[in-house]
Formats: C-alpha cells, sequence, structure tokens
C-alpha cells in the first residue's frame, strides 16, 4: 500500500456544525489516523497468519510520527516503508455527532512530500504484493508510480479516490483496476454537484467503467455496497449489491471506508473473486463503526468471518 499516516484530532459534538456556526462539544480525543494507515492496520488484522502488509508512507520527525512508526510495526506493517521526513506529521481535525456522523479537515503535513523524487533510489520499496491499494491524501505522482510498478508484475491495483478529486484523474484511472469511491466521490468523478438515488448508483459505476478502471465498488453507508466489473467472459463479469448483517450498533463512522477498502484489498491480494472480496469488506466495514477512532475498531479475521455469514448478495436493481 502507499498512503498517508495522520494523527487525528477528534471532538464529539451533539450535531455537526452548519457552515459559519459553533458548536460546543465534549473533550477532544486523540486518535491514529490517515486513509494509507487505516487501510494498511484494517488488511494486517484481517489477515491470515504469515501475510504481509507493507504501507510506504511519510511521517514527521516531530513526537508524533516517531511514535506513530513504532504503532504501525506493532500492527504488523513492515518498518521497510515507515519512512520519515523533516516537519511535521499529517493532523485531521474530525467533528462526530451523536449519531456518528462526521466531517473532516486535514492538513497533510510530511504527506504532501511522498513524491517519486523523494524516494529516488528508494522507488523499490513500491514492488511489494499481489495488489496495491492508494487513496488521494499523499501526490498523485507517488499513487501513479506505484501503480504502473504494479501493473508491470501483474499486481492488481486498487484506488480509493479520496479526497474526492476536482476533476477526473485520467492517466491514473486508466492504471486502475478496481476503483473504489464512495457515493460522493463517485459523483465528482462524474461531474455531479449532487448524489444518486440508490436506483441509479448501478447506473453511475456503469458510468465510471468508462473512466479506464476494470472494476468499480461504490460503498453506501449502511446499505453495503455495490459492485460490477466490467471485463472479462460473459461468464466472468460480476456485479451486485453486498447488504451488512441488521442491526449494526453505530459509535463513530470515521474509519468505516478505510476498514472496506484495507478488507477489500487484502482479499483481492488472496485470489478472491469480486463478490466474495466485498461481502468480506462489508463485513468488516460493518464492524468497524462500533468503536470510536477511525482504527478503534478496525476488526480482526475472525470476527469478519463471523459477520460474513450474515452479509447478503443480491442483484443490481435497474433505474
Amino acid at each position: 500500500m502507499v498512503g498517508s499516516a495522520n494523527l487525528d484530532i477528534v471532538i464529539p459534538v451533539e450535531r455537526l456544525p452548519r457552515p459559519g456556526e459553533t458548536v460546543l462539544g465534549d473533550a477532544r480525543q486523540e486518535f491514529w489516523g490517515g486513509k494509507g494507515a487505516n487501510q494498511a492496520v484494517a488488511a494486517a488484522r484481517a489477515a491470515r497468519e504469515g501475510e504481509r502488509v507493507r504501507l510506504v508512507c511519510l511521517t514527521g520527525d516531530d513526537p508524533g510520527g516517531a511514535a506513530y512508526r513504532k504503532r504501525l510495526a506493532a500492527e504488523g506493517i513492515g518498518r521497510g516503508g515507515l519512512l520519515r521526513a523533516e516537519g511535521p506529521t499529517g493532523t485531521a481535525l474530525i467533528v462526530v455527532d451523536a449519531r456518528g456522523g462526521n466531517q473532516i479537515a486535514v492538513s497533510p503535513g510530511a504527506n504532501a512530500l511522498l513524491t517519486p523524487g523523494r524516494l529516488r533510489g528508494r522507488l523499490q520499496l513500491l514492488d511489494f504484493g499481489r495488489a496495491v491499494l492508494a487513496q488521494l491524501e499523499v501526490p498523485q505522482a507517488i499513487v501513479r508510480e506505484a501503480f504502473r510498478r504494479a501493473r508491470r508484475r501483474g499486481a492488481i491495483t486498487i484506488l480509493n479516490p479520496a479526497p474526492a478529486p476536482s476533476s477526473p484523474p485520467k492517466e491514473l484511472l486508466s492504471l486502475t483496476d478496481v476503483l473504489v469511491p464512495n457515493e460522493r466521490e463517485a459523483a465528482c468523478l462524474l461531474g455531479r454537484k449532487s448524489g444518486f438515488r440508490p436506483a441509479a448508483l448501478g447506473s453511475a459505476a456503469r458510468k465510471l467503467l468508462l473512466l479506464g478502471p476494470r472494476a468499480v465498488v461504490i460503498t453506501a453507508g449502511e446499505r453495503g455496497a455495490l459492485f460490477i466489473s466490467g471485463q472479462g467472459e460473459p461468464g466472468e463479469k460480476e456485479d451486485g449489491w453486498a447488504r451488512p448483517p441488521a442491526g449494526v450498533r453505530v459509535v463513530d463512522t470515521t474509519g468505516a471506508g478505510d476498514s472496506f477498502c484495507g478488507a477489500l484489498a487484502l482479499r483481492l491480494a488472496e485470489g478472491a473473486k469480486l463478490a466474495d472480496a466485498v461481502r468480506f469488506a462489508v463485513a468488516a466495514a460493518s464492524l468497524s463503526v462500533g468503536k470510536a477512532g477511525a482504527q478503534g475498531g478496525l476488526p480482526r479475521r475472525h470476527g469478519v468471518l463471523r459477520a460474513l455469514r450474515r452479509v447478503s448478495l443480491g442483484p443490481i436493481r435497474p433505474g
């Protein structure tokens, strides 16, 4: 994986503020975060014994960065890709309401320095794994480099386009095997200012396939995830909805999308079909919302396998 590592500062509030409004909250909390690190930890926790996860990331030379590198290594993530840069570690400010909804602002810090030029002489760190997962909290140049190298060795490339880009990154999408946006990110990639009706997500996924990826998985919160592949023989193409178990208790949704992406990448690296990987990822995400913090609720494999029994699979209804 290649991506970001942030220190998350979280303020719980009764409701999210409207533009220009100040809302008083409870005591500030601090957590480990950053989409790259969250997804790497999600994959590492859901992995079988002996499977390895590498994250290539940059943290600062501040105390927070040193603590984070130690933390990631303790989670079983190889130290080789945990790099250090002068300056501050990335920071995210997160407001979480009583229902688990959130608003997030990020100061990239060291993440913004993760470029091919910065890794000159160490680009071989990107040559790892049967699947490469990346996001857009680091410069696109390093993601393109990681994906090009992955394609050359036959690895699967998976892009979580978050935060949503202002315009479709055409070259990057052409290097992407599996595109994993949420509903808002899907709308941004298609140039829409508003989201989609639930019945229109299938049509949106098919339009996203035209941008270059070989498969699209749209995450839809409590409704689960829709998936569709655009290549292969008619009998090999896959599409459908994976629905989470009923009665999920929500404490904090901050890390749900990252739990999904990390679990999805892990199962695809293990050789699973797209439908099976999406079901596994939905199970993982449904468990991740039960604790506070982006990494606090990321589940272990045995928990995911139990939840997987209650994840249903159904067709995409026309709309």
